[in-house]
């Protein structure tokens, strides 16, 4: 596939350019063309493999986020009350990311969605009698939702032993640990999901991908069409794209294109990358006593993607185990990056918000320097925390994806760190572009069914509309309201994507 894209020469005018090639724009190019086959769509992506970032399967934890396991979703208010709704949010999103999946394989675009996702338990552990009362209040408000029946808690180390035998291993019978298991997790490997996706565009559609093209500069004409300078990175040509839509898919790169647009919606907003890495074993016998992705509770001052957890991974077919991650800096805004790219990325626009979101998070920049300095020993003994007679040799580290985290202006602070996923769009709705890290993957359906909301409106009320029940049957509905289509829904992506839960 490399070869013969990467020969192929772009066109001078586009309905619709997307800009990175990870899920983001292969679902966005996916979806677009399935509502209006004749659209002329381009996908330009600046490596020579799609999904070589965020989306690659060692760049991110595989989670397929339902807010099952993710404590950090649920926040214990001040009256003693969990709120959920976040939670809700998170699952309603993942299943319609599931819908999607399935539609691609009724329809045979794809096959085999044993390559890309597996049914995995998601846990939340926790370690004392405090944390164990707030899991305890969390289970019983989460299982009032249509979303989280069937989740399970126990603090009986003899049950606890059966979910997790690697973890439980070695524990002593005072020591007060608290667990909930839910059988609908999954584990996916998204890059596999969107090279099967792009294999599908490229022969199957009328969509163009072309690899090894990097965009530099966006400008907008007088018009209403988008100028693209593109540079072809094999051969050291540029030549400029032009376009009626845009969307940048970039990750951390998305945020010097969409200040290179100069649209007002693009200003005050900044960078805080964020690396990571994992301690990873492929030892058989551990890997057989560990079947679940296991979360617990964020250390003080670490970010929410810095959340412990013990994951099962299945990648090509191989099983192993992961854990971390570990936090880390770099200037670079993607593993293959620059790192000039966060001094470039600094101007008059964003300068304020980058000093107030920086000054009011001094203790995370505390955490990531003791995280940056530690050795694979200390590592070792975090992970140690989980896995009580874990061996380093058994162990070795694998750097993950590089993150970049969203400062907006904010008229207090100057600047306000944000850990979620946001889309940005004009007024005239020619240009998006997707900001932020997690839950980032698992949502991809929702994130650009927003693109599609935002800047595709008369369409997707009119002409789209059918097309869109097709292909989401639960869309504009809550399945949290909604028992009965929650389960006709999980059941029917169940059997399409031959999940064994």
């Amino acid at each position: 596939m490399t070869e013969i894209l990467s020969k192929k020469t772009p066109k001078p005018k586009y309905d619709v350019v997307l800009i990175g090639g990870g899920i983001m724009s292969a679902t966005l190019a996916t979806l677009l063309h399935e509502f209006d086959p004749q659209l002329q769509i381009a996908i330009f992506e600046r490596l020579g493999q799609l999904a070589s970032e965020s989306s690659a399967a060692w760049n991110n934890a595989g989670t397929g986020h339902s807010a099952f396991c993710e404590l950090n979703y649920t926040v214990e208010k001040e009256d003693g009350n969990i709120d959920i709704s976040k939670a809700e949010n998170i699952a309603e999103q993942f299943e319609i990311s599931k819908q999607f999946w399935s539609y691609l394989l009724e329809k045979k675009y794809i096959q085999d969605p044993k390559c890309f996702i597996n049914s995995c338990p998601h846990m939340s552990l926790v370690f004392g009698e405090k944390d164990a009362e707030f899991l305890r209040k969390r289970h019983e408000k989460m299982i009032t939702s249509n979303l989280f029946k069937g989740m399970e808690f126990s603090t009986n180390h003899d049950q606890l032993r059966e979910w997790i035998p690697l973890i439980m291993s070695k524990r002593k019978e005072n020591e007060i640990l608290a667990a909930t298991k839910m059988d609908l997790g999954t584990d996916v490997n998204f890059g596999t999901l969107t090279r099967k996706m792009g294999g599908f565009l490229s022969e199957g559609s009328n969509v163009e991908i072309f690899l090894y093209h990097e965009a530099k500069d966006l400008d907008l004409q007088t018009d209403g069409t988008w100028d693209i300078t593109m540079k072809d990175r094999l051969h050291n040509h540029t030549q400029h794209v032009y376009s009626d839509f845009v969307f940048i898919g970039a990750g951390g790169y998305a945020l010097p294109l969409l200040d290179s647009s100069d649209i007002a919606e693009s200003e005050g907003y900044g960078g805080f990358p964020v690396s990571g890495e994992w301690l990873v074993t492929h030892n058989p016998e551990l890997i057989a006593n560990h079947h679940a992705k296991v979360y617990t509770q964020a250390t003080v001052d670490a970010p929410p993607m810095s959340v412990p957890h013990l994951d099962l991974r299945i990648i090509d077919g191989e099983k192993a185990l992961l854990f971390g991650p570990f936090a880390g800096f770099s200037t670079k805004f993607l593993k293959e990056g620059s790192y000039l790219d966060l001094p470039e990325s600094i101007n008059f626009k964003n300068i304020r918000s980058l000093f107030g979101a920086w000054w009011h998070n001094l203790p995370l920049t505390q955490y990531l320097v003791r995280q940056v300095a530690m050795t694979k020993s200390q590592r070792m003994q975090h992970l140690r925390e989980f896995v009580k007679d874990a061996k380093e040799e058994d162990w070795e580290l694998k750097i993950a994806g590089q993150r970049v985290q969203i400062i907006k202006k904010d008229e207090k602070m100057g600047g306000k760190l944000e850990f979620g996923t946001e889309v940005v769009v004009n007024k005239n709705g020619t240009i998006a572009s997707l900001l932020g890290a997690s839950p980032g993957a698992s949502t991809s359906v929702f994130a650009m069914m927003q693109v599609i909301e935002k800047c595709f409106p008369h369409q997707l009320e009119n002409e789209w509309k059918e097309k869109l029940l097709e292909i989401i049957p639960s869309y504009g509905q809550k399945l949290s309201e909604n028992k009965e289509l929650a389960e006709k829904v999980r059941n029917y992506t169940k059997e399409k994507l031959e999940l064994d839960y």
